[in-house]
């Protein structure tokens, strides 16, 4: 009773702070933007178009360059690869009708005929080995995607519509990485005509939809593919995505009709969209997780007893349950439950604050030591929970400084660089359903993503994990894995996102996408 009498007057002091650095609006400020008529749905007059509210504008439209959720929910309109993930997370055929191994390092693929890309240029064998020439040479070398795609030693083509992948290692994953935004095939003599500049804004692919406008930080303009390959498809004539940071600007946007799709609705405002005439509330189970991450070339989190004591000192149950109003899922490891090699044999951290000041004065770490943490500063639900994390470190001894950070120059420059702080907030997609994505590109030493974290036993078991493809022998090593990392305690895992969408009730068989690609080729408008 007084944990949660303690969380209940801490929410309320840190919903007073907001709103007065807000003056006095909180994020559902948009309630009160209702439409002058409600009997008449406004979004109604764009037709056979629809308008897609994102929180942020990637910067970059060339697949090799990025890893932001935000990018996939735009770019899975425009580029396709060799395999597809459908909205049920199966893998399916795409721009490859099959494919084959004939052994372990060696796997075959049959094109399918008749693609063009948007700018005409035919999609063949030559256009898959260019793309990932260029995504393993020097170009790709400058972006994260490299890292998911290092199993593959050169790409041989036999004919217009066959080529063979030849791998210089077992990868396991690699067809639900070659479903990934990163290994979306790119038009060759496109690329090459222009400058790296120029497709970065003007990008060419396969998909539905072409991008025929961009204006950075303010919207992507998408028309109907004429000459798509999936017959009858698409069924809209044309998709706007407006890059909209600020929550409440999205849902009253959404509210006046003004777009018809709201990614990323903040758990305070899901009443809100609940209530709004003409909109539902879609809800979808996401691989996304989320935690605050050390990093241990700064200062006193380079002992492990820090980052023990700093997860004891965290109530994740009742942020969850009080700040998310339960739109989310306790996590043991940096993986969701949908993730192969996720522990079900591990639970969380418990909320142990003596425990915490236990193994604080065991490292020797005195009372009012300051951490500085970074968190990107569009994320409302967050800025909560790190207000609420600073009091739990409060109590314990340590002062929190919250940093806010533009979450593109947070994902893409500071963490990468070692600049974040001592910690950082990090949301990381999970995509491949598979820890071996998640778990190399984290705690591998020297990895993009990965500014100082180093461990032999687990540079020892990634290895050993990738040198298989027997699943039950895989499975075995995740289990070790996530024992030694639970004990190294690299971050504090906090949550399993639940996916919230705000919807127009004009649209037809929009699906929520469980990993944020927002796929809007079937969808039709009533």
């Amino acid at each position: 009773m007084y944990k949660k009498k303690s969380l209940f007057m801490l929410l309320i002091a840190v919903m007073i702070v907001l709103s007065a650095c807000s003056g006095g609006k909180s994020s559902s400020d948009g309630d009160s933007k209702t439409p002058a008529d409600p009997s008449k749905n406004p979004a109604a007059e764009r037709g056979n178009s629809i308008v897609v509210g994102v929180p942020t504008d990637p910067q970059s439209w060339d697949p090799i360059d990025t890893f932001l959720l935000d990018w996939s929910s735009v770019a899975s309109s425009i580029f396709e690869g060799l395999v597809d993930r459908d909205l049920n997370l199966e893998l399916q055929p795409g721009l490859a009708e099959s494919w084959e191994y004939e052994d372990d390092l060696t796997l075959r693929f049959t094109l399918r005929e008749g693609v063009t890309f948007h700018n005409g240029e035919p999609f063949n064998a030559d256009a898959v080995k260019f793309t990932f020439d260029r995504l393993l040479g020097e170009e790709g070398a400058k972006g994260p995607q490299q890292a998911n795609y290092t199993s593959i030693d050169s790409v041989e083509v036999v004919n217009d519509y066959e080529v063979i992948f030849h791998l210089n290692t077992p990868d396991p994953v690699l067809l639900t990485k070659l479903s990934g935004y990163g290994a979306v095939i790119v038009p060759p003599k496109y690329v090459q005509e222009n400058t790296d500049e120029f497709f970065n804004d003007h990008p060419v692919g396969t998909g539905p939809f072409k991008m025929v406008e961009y204006k950075r930080d303010q919207y992507a303009k998408l028309e109907k593919n004429e000459n798509y390959w999936k017959e009858g498809l698409p069924k809209l004539d044309g998709v706007t995505f407006r890059f909209i940071p600020e929550a409440s600007t999205r849902l009253a946007e959404l509210q006046t009709g003004k777009i018809d799709i709201m990614k990323r609705v903040e758990i305070s405002q899901a009443q809100t969209v609940k209530d709004a005439p003409y909109i539902k509330l879609e809800e979808v189970g996401t691989p996304t997780v989320f935690s605050l991450r050390f990093d241990p070339g700064h200062g006193i989190v380079d002992d492990k007893l820090v980052r023990q004591a700093l997860n004891y000192a965290v109530d994740k149950e009742a942020i969850i349950d009080e700040i998310l109003d339960g739109y989310a899922n306790p996590i043991s490891t940096y993986q969701s439950d949908l993730s192969f090699g996720n522990n079900p044999n591990l639970e969380p951290y418990p909320y142990d604050p003596e425990k915490a000041k236990e193994l604080l004065a065991e490292a020797g770490v005195p009372e009012g030591t300051e951490l500085e943490v970074y968190i990107p500063g569009n994320d409302g639900n967050f800025k909560e929970i790190s207000q609420i994390i600073a009091y739990y470190f409060d109590e314990v001894g340590i002062k929190l400084n919250i940093n806010n950070a533009d979450p593109t120059t947070l994902t893409s420059e500071l963490i990468p660089s070692g600049k974040a702080g001592h910690m950082y907030r990090q949301g990381w997609g999970g995509w491949t359903l598979d820890f071996d994505n998640t778990a190399y590109l984290m705690y591998a030493e020297g990895e993009h993503w990965n500014p100082s974290f180093s461990d032999p036993k687990v540079e020892e078991l990634l290895k050993a994990e990738r040198s298989t493809v027997d699943q039950d022998e895989r499975e075995q090593i995740f289990m070790e894995l996530t024992e030694v990392l639970y004990d190294l305690a690299p971050e504090i895992n906090l949550y399993q996102e639940v996916g919230l969408y705000g919807v127009n009730e004009r649209l037809v068989d929009f699906q929520p996408p469980h990993e944020d690609r927002i796929r809007l080729e079937e969808v039709s408008v009533k």
